[in-house]
């Protein structure tokens, strides 16, 4: 079998595993809409393509999803490069996220954490952050969810060991939450 076709065959196995996830994704859409249409704001951190993923997230929301419609607030924390830049030179790597959570998150925002291992420190500490805030919280997940399993209000855990299949799981779970929340917007 081609690599191609390995790769069609693991993509289709993993979005098929994703079935079991629809409570928690819904309620994760429930979080983002009731934040949303309430006047709060998302805050999305990720890292390398769960940055870009993360980017992609807060675009749809900021400019549009499917329809023209209000633009509602939702931050890329890993947008500014000097700002991630100077807080992981003088406050370590560890903290570049959460010291952005400490300066623009507020009760009844909402932080979208992006990790496809879990373990990463800085997604940690975003997310301990954010509780300490009184924000909501939604980590999506791969592998086995790694040290950040259990610390979000909605997990959604991709189960799978290849990054590539995770990240592709998290893209197509974060449009579908888009899908589901959009429609609510439309409304506002």
């Amino acid at each position: 079998m081609s690599t191609l076709q390995n790769a069609i065959g693991a993509a289709i196995d993993t979005f098929r595993s994703l079935a079991p996830l629809e409570p928690q994704l819904e309620h994760a859409a429930e979080l983002v809409r009731d934040c949303l249409k309430s006047g709060n704001k998302l805050l999305v951190c990720g890292n390398g393509g769960s940055a870009a993923d993360g980017a992609d997230f807060s675009t749809e929301f900021t400019c549009r999803f499917v329809n023209d419609r209000h633009p509602f607030p939702a931050i890329n924390l890993a947008a500014s490069e000097s700002l991630v830049t100077a807080t992981g030179n003088d406050y370590g790597f560890d903290e570049i996220f959460a010291r952005q959570v400490r300066a623009y998150g507020k009760k009844g925002d909402v932080l979208v954490a992006i990790t496809t291992s879990g373990n990463s420190r800085n997604i940690i500490r975003a997310i301990e952050e954010a509780k300490n805030a009184g924000m909501h919280t939604i980590a999506l997940l791969g592998k086995d969810g790694g040290a950040a399993r259990g610390m979000a209000e909605a997990e959604l855990l991709v189960a799978q060991m290849t990054t590539a299949r995770v990240q592709e799981a998290h893209k197509f779970l974060l449009h579908t939450l888009c899908e589901i929340v959009e429609p609510d917007l439309q409304a506002s």
